[in-house]
């Protein structure tokens, strides 16, 4: 049955849980003994018809995780195995988190998840309680509000809330405050969800996912009637969206920190915010976490990582196709990702690209300019003091980082910005563009939010961030 509590732009549309047990196991969610809603998504609910929930329904579905009205009938706790730092863990799945629905989104008719992190005890959660920390939560938010600004295809934070439990964790002061999250996302099925059913030898459910994937996201693989063509045509499509993925991120300076095969999705989302920086300033041997002592996902060596991870999920579909196409199909994306990388810094300088020699010579000068400044030039600020191009160098040449601009490189850059025209002029007269500082989201800020939340319940600091980054946004996307 429906229920008024929605709006008309919510369309349930449950697919998962068909797959059956192989895929997922029905779990319960945690009884928590606060239910203190600390962030609500309207803008993301809007899009799924939920908006109009009141605050003690939001709390029924994204507290205590009643279903959603003719939606998926309990959580489901996904199956996965993955790669942790290049080595296989047969001993993965969804261990704080679950499946909850899944829904049409407005306009575009997309099937999109909503998924928990920090729900509860699963099957796989091993020795670990299920549980997120509120400080990760509010990480959590702020890496997702910011990527959406800047242009990422990010999973989006929908509803955090927080939960009263104390938690006692290894890594930051213990006891700590508890929180359950619900993302938004085009999908979550891993890398890892393939390396599953691939390790159990069980080609019948590698096929099945294939039919998932094309019905649900890549409609375009189902005009193939062989499913070892089928299985060549998703590959392709999924190394398309992960090197779009790959180019934004490194256009934004973002560093992810953990990717592993279960921290990849097939539709190129970028999702599970853990030990997440953005630069401050160019720095390619840049690590985001602590535990990364060797620099395998360092910002430079990203596109490496994500390519490592295509090879292995190309290798799970070896049990349904040729070795020769999956090795084809991986050749794409080097240049996949290097016309990315040009369109997505094109895109962040608010720039029209002028072909692909042009705007290489452009993108190599600007990550030059970048290095050439050091840490004088943060990664951030330089992508605002130049948005429009040439429009902008005034503004640039008499900002807060004029000098800076002043060196070999610098100067280099803006002789091959000269010709390019703004992409959107009118982006330009945005009251951020008259601001002398960008929005960022550097480690000692959001340190700081979460200081006056952790001593003195003081949301305000969190508050001012997520709005100014939807200034950010309105200004840079338009929306």
């Amino acid at each position: 049955m429906t229920s008024m509590s929605v709006s008309p732009a919510y369309k349930p549309d449950p697919q998962f849980f068909h797959l059956g047990a192989e895929f997922g196991d029905p779990v319960r969610p945690a009884d928590f003994p606060r239910a203190d809603i600390r962030y609500r998504n309207q803008r993301a609910a809007a899009t799924v018809g939920l908006d109009t929930l009141t605050d003690d329904k939001w709390r029924a579905h994204f507290a205590r995780f009643e279903p959603l009205p003719d939606n998926q009938p309990q959580p489901i706790a996904m199956r996965y195995h993955g790669h942790q730092f290049r080595t296989y863990n047969p001993d993965l799945g969804d261990g704080r988190g679950f499946l909850f629905a899944q829904l049409r989104e407005a306009g575009t008719g997309r099937l999109l998840d909503l998924a928990t992190k920090g729900s509860g005890k699963t099957p796989w959660s091993r020795t670990a309680d299920g549980r997120l920390t509120l400080k990760g939560g509010v990480r959590e938010v702020l890496a997702a509000e910011m990527l959406e600004a800047l242009g990422v295809p990010t999973s989006r934070a929908f509803s955090l809330i927080e939960t009263g439990e104390a938690l006692q964790r290894n890594d930051e002061p213990s006891p700590t405050r508890s929180a359950v999250l619900t993302r938004l996302s085009h999908s979550h099925i891993r890398f890892g969800t393939f390396q599953r059913h691939a390790f159990l030898q069980r080609p019948d459910s590698i096929t099945t996912l294939i039919d998932h994937v094309g019905a649900l996201y890549y409609p375009d693989i189902q005009s193939h009637n062989e499913i070892g063509a089928k299985a060549v045509a998703m590959l392709s499509e999924t190394i398309a969206s992960a090197a779009r993925l790959t180019a934004r991120w490194m256009a934004a300076g973002f560093v992810h920190g953990v990717l592993n095969t279960d921290n990849l999705n097939i539709t190129g989302e970028s999702f599970d915010y853990g030990p997440y920086r953005f630069l401050p300033h160019n720095d390619p041997n840049f690590v985001a976490a602590y535990f990364d002592q060797t620099g395998l996902y360092s910002f430079g060596r990203q596109p490496e990582a994500v390519f490592w991870n295509l090879q292995q999920l190309a290798g799970t579909l070896l049990q349904v196709t040729e070795k020769e196409p999956l090795i084809e199909a991986l050749g794409a994306f080097p240049p996949t990702y290097r016309l990315e990388l040009m369109a997505a810094m094109t895109e962040r300088l608010g720039v029209k690209p002028r072909g692909e020699d042009a705007d290489t010579e452009l993108v190599n000068a600007a990550f030059r300019a970048l290095a050439e400044g050091g840490a004088a030039v943060r990664w951030e600020p330089f992508f605002f003091d130049w948005f429009g191009g040439r429009a902008s160098a005034e503004r640039a040449l008499k900002g807060p980082r004029a000098s800076a601009y002043e060196g070999e490189a610098a100067k280099a850059f803006r002789d091959l910005l000269e010709p390019y025209e703004a992409d959107r002029p009118e982006r330009l007269s945005h009251p951020y563009f008259a601001r002398s500082e960008p929005q960022e989201l550097l480690y000692d800020e959001i340190e700081a939010i979460w200081a006056d939340i952790a001593d003195r319940d003081d949301w305000s600091a969190f508050d001012a961030k997520v709005a100014g980054i939807g200034q950010a946004r309105e200004a840079l996307r338009g929306y």
